[in-house]
């Protein structure tokens, strides 16, 4: 995974929408302690930054260096690059020691990850039973400020971008795509009367110019894979026609609303 992003990490860092806060605090109601976490795949912080409002230690790990310089450093959080595998042998020195941690976050990269190898090492290092597992994805993202026709052909235009790129995004994207609906997670609702693990669905809101979104557009890993094979999908009529659809209403900033689909699960007793 880090191959696919490690040369656009600074567009990442920019331009990755932030998380609403709503999101942590759901999620930190579920675990009845608030002592550590393991953001896995923490990428440039994006997570790490909120959690470390409401846990008092944060360990973010990452395969890709690169990702992990553009991270904020805090007092409370400790980066660590890590190999896509970490084996069992070396979670203690690279995470946490075995059933210590309360949280295990994983934003917007679950569906890149090994997971039986991934979800051994979830199993070993959570407090049982009540340790909590939290992962999310977002899709693509929507024009939302107050010029509805502005936002539907701005809406309609990106679409068809998108559904354009699709030849240059790797298979598991599809999950994301899915909302995380059909990606494994084997454990246990949360309880609260809960009876599954979701996706439960939160929305953020990010203000950003028509320079901002094409560097979104630019840290995908589609984009990079695209122009490894010789493919610019930002094509200077792509471009034009994206500049006509945003100033449609006469504005330098939008709206732009990004939806987040959230599973969740304690991992109880499972071996």
């Amino acid at each position: 995974m880090a191959d696919l992003f490690h040369r656009q990490a600074k567009n990442y860092a920019e331009s990755r929408p932030s998380y609403p806060e709503e999101l942590f605090e759901f999620i930190a109601s579920k675990t009845p302690n608030h002592d550590l976490v393991w953001d896995a795949g923490t990428g440039s912080g994006q997570a790490a930054k909120s959690l470390a409002k409401l846990y008092k230690n944060v360990v973010g790990t990452d395969t890709s260096q690169e990702q992990l310089d553009y991270a904020p450093k805090l007092p409370n959080v400790r980066y660590q690059c890590t190999p896509p595998i970490i084996p069992i042998s070396e979670l203690e020195s690279s995470v946490a020691p075995s059933g210590t941690v309360d949280l295990v976050t994983i934003a917007a990269a679950l569906h890149w990850f090994d997971l039986p190898s991934f979800y051994q090492q979830v199993k070993q290092v959570l407090k049982k039973p009540h340790g909590v597992i939290a992962a999310w994805t977002y899709t693509i993202p929507e024009a939302n400020d107050n010029y509805p026709l502005a936002n539907e052909k701005f809406d309609a235009l990106f679409r068809q971008f998108y559904a354009d790129s699709q030849p240059y995004w790797d298979p598991a994207r599809k999950l994301t795509d899915d909302k995380y609906r059909g990606i494994d997670f084997p454990f246990e609702p949360v309880g609260d009367g809960a009876n599954h693990t979701g996706p439960f669905e939160f929305t953020t809101d990010w203000v950003m110019d028509l320079e901002s979104f094409l560097t979104f557009i630019r840290s995908w890993s589609a984009y990079q894979t695209a122009k490894e094979k010789g493919v610019e999908l930002l094509r200077d009529d792509v471009v034009e026609s994206f500049k006509r659809a945003w100033s449609e209403d006469g504005v330098d900033q939008r709206v732009v609303k990004t939806p987040i689909y959230l599973r969740i699960g304690k991992v109880g007793n499972l071996e």
